[in-house]
């Protein structure tokens, strides 16, 4: 098939429209929120909460009136979502796990290459809960110190961590960042588990995992970026290889996008909204722009070049940089408004006053902070924001600038 050209607001707007951010908060309760997530294969887990975490975030931008337990419900009522490792940790559709047995089997494979304490722990933590019920760490006494990826930690937290990842134990519920495990069997159909990998082969598996990867961005380029990380077993070579297969077989389409000097690929399947989205601008009749805050881990960002590049808008999160040197701020916002990212914004939750304050606002370059339409979209964007995090009203620091933000309403 011939390539697809775009113009670079094409483009950006394609993205958006995969993305659900085109327009922002359009999304409806659970099923809004299971439907973008089956669309673009999963969202990333973080456990940081400043303004929520960034799970949350991504929802909350998409999904109408989000509240996080409606999150907690599909993963830990309903079970039609999974806690698992994707693109570093992410939250998935349940029906994807025979897709990740690579994952699982890798993971035990590391600790056995290492004799690690968690494989002999192993069967006195599965007996433990086969006896008591779901468990968490603090539930089992096995206090000796262990090495673990992120530092030493008990026994009993690297065992319960092991075993997770390997496929032994799901996550029964959090409450906050703690964890209770449980026994697979219980939660997730055997009809799953006892599922034959779809892609017994390296080249099948690699090319299910690119064109995968390719649907939870909408648009990707062949080349280094945080955007494929995870894919078990993977390389540059492997990965155009099996960009090469996937063109091949029509599973993709090439896109050159004006002004920007390297090809991407699309998803034939995802063919029909970009049909739809360049249709819609033609169309005199548009909605209003609405505005949102965007995760710093949000799907749209996975590619930061790309985003640079479609939206001219260069952003780094900032929580691992060292406070002298931070060019804006510890947990810092991308703001969007219609098509384009406007500003940047840091807000926090107070929460003895039980208040959204935002410490600090930088308008990009270009932008006219006096635009009417676009103030009445940020001043929504701001008060459903504020009405997520369950906040009762709103406080501007001077670091934002109560003349900056004068017109929230």
């Amino acid at each position: 098939m011939d390539a697809i050209h775009l113009t670079n607001r094409q483009a950006r707007r394609f993205m958006l429209t995969h993305q659900s951010l085109l327009q922002p908060r359009s999304l409806q309760g659970k099923d809004g929120l299971l439907e973008h997530i089956r669309r673009v294969n999963c969202i990333r887990f973080d456990p940081i909460d400043v303004v929520g975490r960034n799970h949350e975030l991504v929802l909350a931008a998409r999904v109408k009136d989000f509240a996080v337990p409606m999150l907690y419900e599909a993963l830990y009522d309903d079970r039609r979502l999974l806690d698992g490792f994707d693109k570093n940790m992410c939250i998935y559709p349940t029906e994807d796990w025979p897709y990740f047995q690579r994952n699982r089997d890798a993971a035990r494979r590391s600790l056995e290459a290492k004799s690690h304490p968690v494989l002999n722990a192993a069967p006195k933590v599965r007996r433990e809960i086969e006896r008591r019920g779901p468990l968490s760490s603090s539930d089992l006494e096995m206090e000796d110190a262990v090495r673990w990826p992120w530092g030493p930690t008990r026994l009993a937290r690297a065992a319960l961590e092991g075993m997770y990842f390997w496929g032994e134990l799901v996550v029964y519920s959090k409450a906050g960042v703690r964890k209770t495990y449980d026994l697979v069997e219980r939660h997730i159909p055997r009809g799953l588990l006892d599922a034959s990998e779809p892609n017994p082969t390296d080249d099948e598996y690699h090319d299910w995992h690119v064109h995968r990867r390719i649907g939870s961005v909408g648009l990707l380029a062949d080349r280094g970026t945080e955007a494929w990380l995870g894919i078990e077993g993977t390389s540059s070579v492997k990965r155009t290889r099996s960009i090469a297969r996937l063109l091949a077989k029509g599973d993709l389409r090439q896109v050159n996008v004006d002004g920007i000097s390297y090809p991407m690929y699309i998803r034939v399947q995802d063919g029909p909204t970009l049909e739809a989205t360049l249709k819609r601008e033609g169309e005199e009749a548009a909605a209003a722009p609405q505005a949102a805050f965007i995760a710093p881990l949000d799907n749209l960002l996975w590619d930061r070049r790309l985003a640079s590049e479609l939206f001219a808008f260069d952003y780094t999160w900032e929580v691992y940089v060292p406070a002298g040197k931070r060019r804006y701020g510890y947990y810092v916002l991308p703001v969007l408004y219609g098509d384009r990212f406007v500003a940047r914004c840091e807000p926090v939750r107070d929460r003895k006053t039980n208040q959204l304050v935002m410490r600090n606002w930088w308008w990009e370059d270009g932008v006219d902070p006096d635009d009417r339409d676009m103030q009445a979209a940020l001043t929504e964007c701001i008060h459903c924001f504020r009405r997520f995090l369950g906040c009762d009203s709103l406080r501007i620091d001077d670091g934002a600038g109560s003349d900056t933000l004068s017109w929230i309403g």
